[in-house]
């Protein structure tokens, strides 16, 4: 399986946190939950950091069977609409988007 994230690398608008996630969560996670081929979305919301660490204010991660079914999501109408839509998002940011694809490899966790 892989997975897409979108990083976003940067802050929120002081004072715009609350309508950020909720912009997220009312007009992006159903254009999101809507890819062909996904098969998990998390929205990660940045709470905290180590010191001297970049400021990441959302991750966004998109589960697909495989790179194939990435390429089909990515080339989707869902696609180019939810773009639409994360513009009105950008006014309360100030940063950069930037994606990354990882192969994601899974393992049971071991009891003590």
């Amino acid at each position: 399986m892989i997975i897409r994230y979108a990083l976003f690398e940067g802050e929120i608008h002081a004072g715009r946190e609350a309508e950020f996630r909720a912009y997220v969560k009312e007009r992006l996670v159903p254009l999101w939950t809507t890819f062909p081929g996904a098969e998990e979305v998390r929205v990660l919301d940045g709470t905290d950091r180590d010191e001297g660490a970049p400021s990441f204010a959302m991750a966004l991660a998109i589960r697909y069977p495989d790179m194939a079914a990435c390429e089909k999501a990515l080339q989707s109408n869902v696609r180019f609409k939810s773009r639409e839509v994360t513009a009105g998002l950008l006014t309360m940011f100030t940063g950069k988007v930037h994606h990354h694809v990882f192969d994601a490899n899974q393992y049971p966790v071991s009891p003590v």
